[in-house]
């Protein structure tokens, strides 16, 4: 009776249950609706492979992307008051950051890091649209003052991806602060001499738009971001007129002369090392290496002689 008991029995049960199926396996991309397998869409940027569009990519795997090897040194950015006007909706402010902090694995919406990209020292930033929309709080502000003040103690451009709603409602007055504390940190950059360049990502709006997003030497961005202050509905409530086609994204900006690039991300880390190496006086980059030249034996020379 053990023996049925113990093996028999769940030996039958495992080969008629229902097998588990892992979730997130498949993502339908928004724009098409094809249906792509995780490790194809890794792989791709999470970029689809029939339509082209870009979906979010988190700043770690941004970065992983970016430097050689997927090799970054993160930068310490320094703590900021948690819910310092102790703010509440339908949960308390530091109930949102922790489920968000869960969600993303990240301590705010920004990350920092250092690195080489095609052996071109760099210090980047990038938002995470994950966290919290990527808002703009005190936190934000002290990481792109961080990236700033690295960047000139190393002497290395910095290049700041965003994507943020703008503004953090939680943290009111000291939300908006952060837009003259982050223009103050990019003065501190083209006083020092140092390129900044920014790529704007989908999306990238609000007050982020109207500080430190629209600062840079060169303005990249990603295919069909959305780009603005406010949005297109009151836009056209406001004005009571019809926005044109393709108004606020990437191509449409780029023609009308906001932007200086728009790249595809398989090709930014190209971009921005011709970029970087241009602005800093430095030769082009190396795209491979070829071993050095043994030297001919004597005797070769010497027949080559006569």
């Amino acid at each position: 009776m053990n023996w049925i008991t113990n093996y028999v029995r769940p030996k039958i049960n495992s080969l008629f249950s229902r097998r588990e199926v892992p979730e997130n396996l498949w993502t339908k991309c928004p724009e098409c609706g094809t249906m792509l397998f995780h490790r194809e869409l890794a792989a791709n940027l999470n970029v689809c492979t029939t339509c082209e569009h870009h979906m979010a990519i988190s700043p770690r795997e941004r970065f992983e992307a970016l430097f050689d090897g997927g090799i970054f040194t993160e930068v310490k950015v320094p703590e900021a008051v948690v819910d310092p006007l102790h703010f509440r909706d339908q949960k308390k402010y530091t109930d949102r950051i922790k489920a968000a902090q869960k969600t993303s694995g990240e301590k705010d919406a920004m990350l920092v890091a250092e690195g080489e990209i095609n052996r071109t020292p760099v210090v980047a930033a990038a938002q995470d649209f994950a966290f919290m929309a990527g808002s703009m709080g005190m936190y934000v502000g002290n990481a792109i003052i961080a990236a700033a003040e690295r960047a000139v103690k190393l002497k290395r451009p910095l290049v700041l991806f965003s994507a943020s709603g703008g503004a953090r409602m939680q943290e009111g007055m000291l939300s908006l602060m952060q837009m003259p504390r982050t223009t103050v940190a990019v003065q501190m950059l083209k006083e020092a001499g140092l390129p900044y360049i920014v790529v704007l990502t989908h999306p990238t709006t609000g007050g982020v738009t109207a500080s430190y997003a629209m600062l840079g030497d060169v303005q990249i961005a990603e295919p069909n971001a959305q780009i603005g202050f406010a949005g297109a509905r009151v836009i056209e409530q406001t004005i009571r007129e019809k926005l044109p086609e393709g108004f606020q994204r990437a191509e449409y900006l780029l023609d009308h002369g906001m932007l200086d690039r728009v790249v595809h991300r398989k090709a930014m880390k190209d971009e921005l090392v011709t970029l970087v190496r241009m602005l800093t006086g430095q030769p082009p980059a190396i795209k491979g290496d070829l071993p050095a030249p043994v030297e001919a034996p004597a005797a070769s020379r010497a027949e080559a002689g006569t």
